[in-house]
């Protein structure tokens, strides 16, 4: 069976290896999949959920449709779009938050961790982003989402709504309910500096993280100065338990050779870190540095970027202004 698969990134600007690893490179698998039917989606929506600079949004939705080309998902073959120019994601979200219940919203962890201590302060719509979250997949009638651990309990959310949508206006699998496509093991790629702390462009030092526009001297540096520890390379995994930034820089060398963790321990066992870094930035210079070197060319072709978004939104459209069209005369609209 072929799947409809649907992902979104939120347009954070400066996008870094732990998304490339953690998302899109597993985008580009899907996209080169001539089976899979892919909608991928910059959430500009989601974004707005905390307080925006209008021009920085603008500029890092253009990167991240840069990044996503850059890095190999064809926009002929895959739908690239923003989610603010399709108005169904908006009215989709509306709808189903009136079938949502308080009760599971309640229950959803990341607002807990996102709002922090001063849960009064936070916008209604970080509150309620699942929900939106859930219209942005159902819209477009996904067979398959690509999750990470963080993202799970929100999918289970989004097939709670479908089933509960299409038993209470009694139409059976009106709404599909996607399965999630579990990312691979080293979806989650840590902070060059903290191995317990997950690779982010908020972190103050720069060090912490690659960044998929760094050149290949910047990348050879951080990866010289990332945290290890005074022991040499593990010989087996269970070695790696309280070790855990040697665990992230093997987890890294796996994931961009498309290897095992086993495998690559395997093949740097009792050898000084000095060594294994040096192979490490080789394999990271050769993948991200073409990737690099095309976002900027792309970011410099507006005209092209532009284009290429306005097609996907048609493509977009198309789609779910008819399931929205449906979704409304359902409830009596």
């Amino acid at each position: 069976m072929n799947k409809k698969i649907f992902s979104g990134v939120q347009p954070t600007g400066n996008l870094h290896l732990g998304n490339y690893l953690g998302a899109i490179k597993n985008f580009v698998d899907l996209n080169n999949d001539n089976s899979n039917e892919c909608i991928f989606c910059v959430v500009d929506l989601h974004a707005i959920t905390v307080k925006q600079d209008p021009k920085e949004l603008r500029k890092n939705i253009q990167e991240t449709i840069a990044t996503f080309i850059a890095s190999g998902i064809d926009p002929k073959k895959s739908i690239i779009f923003n989610q603010s120019q399709v108005p169904a994601h908006a009215e989709g979200a509306w709808i189903l938050s009136c079938v949502a219940r308080m009760g599971w919203l309640n229950r959803m962890t990341q607002f807990k961790e996102k709002a922090g201590k001063d849960k009064e302060k936070a916008s209604v719509g970080l509150y309620s982003y699942p929900v939106l979250m859930a219209a942005d997949i159902l819209l477009y009638d996904a067979t398959h989402v690509p999750v990470g651990d963080d993202q799970k309990q929100h999918l289970e959310l989004c097939r709670d709504i479908a089933q509960k949508f299409n038993s209470d206006f009694e139409i059976e699998n009106f709404l599909q309910v996607p399965e999630p496509l579990i990312q691979k093991e080293f979806s989650r790629i840590m902070s060059l500096k903290d191995g317990a702390r997950k690779m982010s462009k908020s972190e103050l030092s720069d060090l912490s993280r690659i960044n998929l526009t760094d050149d290949k001297d910047l990348i050879i540096n951080k990866i010289k100065k990332a945290k290890t520890d005074p022991l040499l390379m593990p010989n087996t995994t269970k070695d790696l338990d309280e070790r855990l930034e040697a665990k992230n820089l093997l987890g890294i060398y796996a994931s961009l050779t498309n290897s095992t963790l086993e495998k690559s321990v395997e093949v740097f066992a009792g050898k000084n870190f000095s060594e294994f870094k040096e192979k490490l930035s080789e394999v990271l210079v050769d993948k991200i540095q073409p990737i690099s070197l095309e976002i900027k060319k792309l970011l410099d072709d507006k005209s092209y970027l532009d284009n290429t978004l306005l097609e996907g939104v048609e493509r977009a459209n198309i789609i779910a202004s008819k399931k929205i069209k449906r979704i409304k005369e359902i409830v009596g609209f």
